[in-house]
């Protein structure tokens, strides 16, 4: 495989995508960049339309991608390239995977670097960071995001708030589409997927990674008062709306760019 993997890997906030050795198709590729994030926005870069083109040559794959604008923060220009990168080359048919970065101020230096397998300090020495320190800051933004909507379940199946913040991550378990919360001896069912996409987040960011961990959390990544709850869930919905704004933003540009359908049709030179 191309390049030495030198950079922090994504969210890991998705499920595992299952590939056999026959699935060599655009389609298992595309599955793998699906889980592929813009970072600022916790979306899929497929979602977002900014994957172009896909080309498979037996065991090679090229894939094009380009941004709402050319002057998208080289930082998460540069994460995407690399988890895209490595999602396509896990796939166990893959042996190359060449990722292009088309239509950005830097386009060239990040589509050399990535491909080469250099850091992202050895590509830009002039920067003020490396993108590890970008990646923990969106973990953690994605964390406090996703977090209102966990509890918002939560406190709409009953569950009170002092309960709420006296849970640990042992307390809770997924089993297929539900979530059950262990409280004093019973079990209280929810949905799966607000609870699970948080708890992705949560791991990501570094902040809930074993039974023992408090499951809610400050946005400074301390316990939370019973008293204090609305405050934060008020702070977390600030976040939500903020990246929901982004996103909006960031859709109205790219489409504005690129055409309803995407860079595969009129924004990818390749295409």
């Amino acid at each position: 495989m191309s390049g030495s993997r030198t950079d922090a890997g994504g969210t890991g906030a998705r499920d595992a995508v299952p590939d056999t050795a026959d699935d060599r198709d655009e389609a298992a590729v595309t599955a793998r960049l699906d889980r592929v994030e813009d970072p600022e926005l916790a979306r899929s870069i497929v979602e977002l339309d900014y994957v172009g083109t896909i080309e498979i040559d037996d065991d090679r794959v090229r894939v094009t991608f380009t941004l709402p604008t050319a002057w998208c923060s080289p930082a998460f220009a540069w994460m995407m390239a690399v988890d895209a990168r490595d999602e396509v080359e896990d796939l166990e048919w893959v042996r190359e995977a060449r990722v292009e970065l088309h239509d950005h101020m830097h386009a060239e230096e990040i589509t050399t670097g990535v491909n080469a397998g250099d850091t992202f300090g050895e590509t830009f020495p002039d920067a003020d960071g490396g993108v590890a320190e970008v990646r923990a800051t969106i973990a953690d933004k994605a964390r406090v995001s996703r977090q209102r909507e966990a509890i918002e379940a939560l406190l709409a199946a009953g569950v009170d708030p002092v309960q709420i913040v006296d849970l640990d991550r042992g307390d809770v378990s997924l089993d297929g589409d539900d979530a059950h919360v262990a409280l004093d001896g019973l079990s209280v069912v929810v949905d799966r997927e607000p609870v699970a996409d948080y708890l992705g987040r949560a791991e990501a960011s570094g902040h809930v990674t074993t039974d023992d961990d408090t499951l809610f959390l400050t946005p400074e990544g301390e316990p939370i008062p019973a008293d204090q709850l609305a405050l934060v869930q008020k702070r977390s919905r600030l976040a939500d709306v903020n990246m929901g704004g982004q996103g909006a933003v960031c859709d109205a540009l790219h489409r504005a760019r690129h055409g309803p359908n995407g860079p595969g049709e009129s924004g990818d030179p390749t295409a």
